[in-house]
């Protein structure tokens, strides 16, 4: 089965941080749009920004596109519908996060149909603040992912991923033992390893000062990397909040609670 050419496309694919300069035709991007539109949703909660000017987005690209979480458009549709929102903002995020995914990878799926690459960006959530000046968004609209697009001038292999057996599970979660956690690691850090990412990005993450540094890039691999993501930054989410408060979105409080703000607001 893995030989079917929309499965094969799946298993092949991997992220592209070089493009060429040329720019996909409008129909192209407008393929990719009503590819995106057409993702499963709860709410439609989301919007996509879409910015061509490659000297400001990441790696260059000609196209950067910024998926959004958006209570803007249905709290005015609500508005005029004498309907107040109730649902509170944390489990509505989480709605429209899953709604901005769908999009998201349906855009990317289509981009990559018609011999385009692309790349994720997850920093995104930490500029809010930022983007909502830039792009003049209203409250109630949140960045959540940006995806480069353009036609690639790499072709970079599959990253490795962890086994199937680790992540499929059947009837139970299973109890994990230490070995089938080493051997899980082990597939992904040789990979990366046979690969040499993390030497052709000189991506090796610095440890604090009075930690002993006990790898180098013959052995710093992904799991190592990912631990010290995970293990050393941004132990403190007040920030994070802020960018959410910057953009209207109360994910700690009952709506009950909160003053009555115009749904237009910005």
């Amino acid at each position: 089965m893995n030989d079917h050419p929309c499965i094969e496309a799946m298993l092949s694919r991997a992220s592209v941080r070089r493009y060429k300069p040329a720019v996909p035709a409008d129909d192209v991007i407008e393929a990719v749009a009503l590819a995106g539109r057409q993702a499963p949703f709860a709410t439609q909660s989301y919007s996509v920004l879409l910015s061509r000017e490659p000297e400001r987005h990441p790696f260059n690209a000609p196209l950067y596109f910024i998926v959004c979480v958006d209570f803007h458009k249905f709290d005015r549709i609500m508005q005029r519908r004498g309907w107040k929102p109730v649902l509170n903002d944390l489990f509505r995020f989480l709605l429209g996060a899953q709604d901005a995914a769908y999009c998201a990878q349906n855009m990317v799926q289509a981009a990559e149909a018609l011999g385009m690459g692309t790349c994720f960006i997850g920093f995104v959530p930490m500029q809010a603040k930022a983007l909502r000046e830039r792009w003049k968004l209203p409250s109630r609209v949140f960045p959540l992912v940006g995806l480069t697009m353009g036609y690639p001038d790499e072709t970079p292999p599959p990253r490795p991923r962890f086994p199937l057996s680790f992540t499929l599970f059947e009837g139970r979660y299973p109890d994990f033992t230490d070995e089938q956690l080493d051997e899980a690691a082990c597939v992904m850090d040789e990979g990366y390893l046979a690969q040499d990412y993390y030497r052709k990005l000189n991506a090796m993450i610095k440890l604090p000062e009075g930690m002993d540094e006990t790898f180098d890039l013959d052995n710093y691999s992904w799991t190592e990397h990912i631990c010290r993501k995970i293990g050393l930054w941004a132990a403190d989410p007040a920030e994070l909040l802020r960018q959410f408060e910057a953009c209207g979105f109360e994910l700690t409080t009952p709506r009950s609670d909160l003053e009555d703000t115009p749904a237009d607001e910005s």
